[in-house]
């Protein structure tokens, strides 16, 4: 497995922190629980970590993901994660 180098939040300098801050506060206010399994958590901070070294590229990436899952969009939040559902099943996606 490759390794990629990252910034946790806890380590990221006020510009990135800031992003990062941004980017967070446009996601479902279910992505602020800790799941129960710790695993799943880990898992969703590295993908999004894993971009931490381009902050903006970071942000526009997440931050428009978030816009997606807007609650004002005529979707449902369960229509949303059933198309998210499906296109990681389709993609071959193990999470």
């Amino acid at each position: 497995m490759a390794w990629i180098r990252t910034i946790p939040f806890e380590e990221a300098d006020g510009p990135l922190q800031d992003l990062m801050l941004r980017q967070r506060e446009l996601y479902p206010p279910e992505y602020g629980t800790p799941p129960t399994v710790g695993a799943i958590e880990a898992l969703r901070e590295s993908i999004v970590s894993s971009h931490s070294l381009l902050p903006q590229v970071m942000y526009h990436i997440f931050a428009g993901y978030g816009e997606m899952l807007s609650p004002a969009l005529p979707l449902s939040r369960t229509q949303h994660e059933m198309i998210a559902t499906m296109v990681s099943v389709t993609n071959h996606c193990f999470y």
